[in-house]
């Protein structure tokens, strides 16, 4: 797999946690997230998924299982390309209104703005090394559509990525995914 690829995996699956920020339902959310503007972590998806998808029992096992030490699950891919994931936000998460940290503190977000209706967003990350900013739409408190805008580091040259993702509120139990640590 591609370098680029660990970092682009890692940035799809924080941009729906940064986007919690708002008010929102507690309980289970799916997010649906694309990648583009940037050849190579498109690329580095498509081979990923690909990848994906043919991972033997164990290997998606064990996949499975790292994802839900992070309050994750990702049930597979999205339509056009895109990958798609649920996580988990407790009450108290969804209380505080605010961005969670990342997992094992690697990032540090500032909210820059904050209406009824949106959110605004700025990050920096020391793992992987990266920083960019973030709008959140919500659609009331059960969906939001978003769209992330990343710079990596990759062999000493800026790398510039957009996300852009949709969340749904699917259930108040969370079943299986654990919220996030």
């Amino acid at each position: 797999m591609p370098r680029l690829a660990p970092t682009v995996l890692a940035l799809a699956l924080c941009a729906p946690l940064l986007a919690a920020g708002q008010a929102v339902k507690p309980g289970l959310w799916e997010a649906t997230q694309k990648m583009g503007g940037n050849a190579k972590a498109d690329a580095a998806m498509a081979q990923m998924q690909q990848q994906m998808a043919s991972m033997s029992p164990e290997q998606r096992k064990m996949m499975q299982d790292m994802l839900a030490k992070q309050g994750m699950a990702m049930p597979g891919t999205a339509p056009g390309g895109g990958m798609s994931m649920r996580y988990c936000l407790t009450p108290e998460m969804a209380a505080r209104n605010e961005p969670p940290p990342a997992a094992e503190g690697k990032c540090t977000s500032k909210v820059t703005h904050r209406s009824a209706s949106e959110m605004k967003m700025t990050f920096q990350c020391t793992e992987p090394p990266s920083s960019g900013d973030g709008t959140f739409r919500f659609q009331g408190d059960g969906a939001y559509t978003s769209v992330v805008n990343v710079v990596t580091q990759v062999a000493g040259k800026p790398e510039r990525t957009t996300i852009e993702g949709s969340a749904k509120w699917v259930s108040a139990n969370c079943g299986a995914v654990k919220p996030r640590p």
